[in-house]
């Protein structure tokens, strides 16, 4: 897919809707017989005399199956591929594409739960050493004797496991292939939801809802420093905190979410309508099954928090989250936005210790350290939380796709900030990570 041109192809402006059918499946034809030609050539040749997929649906849909599961077990892989992939696959199951194939190219994704199911092992999810089997162990703050403790805990856990649960059905190598698939999310969580929680600490830590600092108030006003909301310091402190608190609740179910979000995208009744949104030409889908999860994290976060501020508009379908895609696409940036902020105020006291002269400018152009982590999170927890982004309130404001949208923006000004060499001292690089 790193050198398909497939949806600059068919995403464009037709004369006709018989046009655009004809090139979305002479697209999805020719990457189709590619795929066969690359593994076995001389089949290959046969299916381009004879365009018998249907032959090669099982392979097809394993094929496709893998690469969407090792993309969400890695959100930072394939970000280009994945979508190119994922229109294909849309295009190729449509009512309008598929009769011609005679398949359908999507396939279930593969599960642990599906897997034991499958084996008749279900009973080792339920049992009680599998939380200490599939934990990650981090060297955070331990010495090396804890950790090598902890490993040994860990495979002493799994080795219990194998020789419990291991049956004609079920290998023990099997049963430690979904041992570590388990791991594999603990530590996607670890990963992407720990920057969201050390925000959170630090929000909680250096301010306070009741009271604040001469100049560390966190109000703002509409149209002062291109905020777009009035809040007082008291409701701006909940309004990041509850944002933040739904962030990190989406990603701690970011799994099921993206399963919802395949399952509308490919959906063979709902299809996509393909608009000019003002972002170029997308594929603009009602998304059911992701809109109702969304909803009902949503209600699950009003619940834990003491009162909601702002609007609980979910926008899914329409100009600003065409569908499912751009909407997982959305939330899997959260990390990359929080991650390298933490790094910064992590990483101030290490630099400061190992150079006397970067702890010279703290101390007198910044005032010290912990003034500079406190103007860092006071400029973030007042700007990146403050409606803009967007040319109108719809589109940005206090809605749960605007708190990203201002997020976003706050990290586009971040070169213009004061703080900004500090960043770049602390090995900031960027916010967007690697494409490939």
């Amino acid at each position: 897919m790193a050198c398909c041109d497939y949806t600059t192809e068919v995403d464009r402006p037709f004369k006709s809707a018989a046009r655009r059918t004809h090139t979305q499946l002479k697209g999805v034809t020719s990457i189709l017989r590619g795929l066969v030609t690359a593994c076995d050539y001389a089949a290959g040749q046969r299916l381009l005399g004879d365009d018998n997929f249907v032959e090669y649906a099982k392979f097809f849909r394993q094929l496709f199956e893998i690469a969407r599961r090792h993309k969400i077990m890695n959100p930072e892989k394939m970000r280009t591929e994945y979508g190119k992939l994922i229109y294909l696959l849309q295009d190729a199951v449509s009512p309008t594409a598929q009769p011609h194939l005679e398949f359908s190219c999507n396939g279930s994704i593969e599960t642990v739960y599906k897997f034991l199911e499958q084996r008749q092992g279900i009973a080792l999810l339920e049992d009680k050493n599998i939380e200490i089997a599939t934990e990650e162990v981090l060297a955070e703050r331990k010495t090396r004797a804890k950790i090598a403790a902890e490993i040994k805990r860990k495979e002493k856990a799994v080795e219990q496991l194998k020789i419990k649960y291991r049956s004609s059905r079920l290998s023990s190598e099997e049963i430690h292939l979904c041992l570590y698939s388990i791991c594999d999310n603990n530590s996607f969580l670890n990963s992407n939801r720990v920057p969201i929680d050390k925000i959170i600490m630090f929000l909680q830590k250096y301010f306070r809802p009741d009271q604040f600092e001469d100049g560390y108030s966190l109000s703002i006003v509409s149209g002062v420093d291109g905020a777009r909301l009035s809040h007082s310091h008291e409701r701006q402190y909940y309004f990041a905190l509850q944002s933040l608190t739904l962030w990190r609740d989406i990603v701690d179910d970011m799994f099921r979410l993206w399963h919802m979000a395949e399952d509308d995208l490919l959906s063979e009744t709902v299809t996509y309508s393909l608009q000019d949104t003002g972002q170029g030409m997308q594929r603009v889908q009602q998304s059911p099954k992701t809109y109702k999860a969304m909803q009902q994290i949503l209600v699950r976060v009003q619940g834990k928090v003491s009162h909601w501020v702002g609007s609980s508009v979910i926008h899914m379908g329409d100009h600003n989250v065409p569908n499912a895609l751009s909407f997982i696409d959305k939330y899997t940036q959260v990390p990359r936005i929080l991650g390298p902020i933490v790094a910064c105020l992590e990483n101030l006291e290490r630099i400061c210790e190992e150079d006397d002269g970067i702890k010279d400018m703290v101390k007198s152009g910044y005032g010290g350290m912990e003034k500079l982590r406190k103007d860092i999170l006071h400029d973030f927890f007042r700007s990146a939380f403050d409606g803009s982004g967007a040319d109108n309130f719809y589109d940005a404001g206090s809605c749960i796709d605007g708190r990203l949208t201002s997020a976003w923006n706050w990290c586009s000004q971040l070169p213009s900030k004061p703080f900004y060499p500090i960043f770049k001292l602390t090995g900031f690089i960027g916010f967007d990570g690697e494409f490939k």
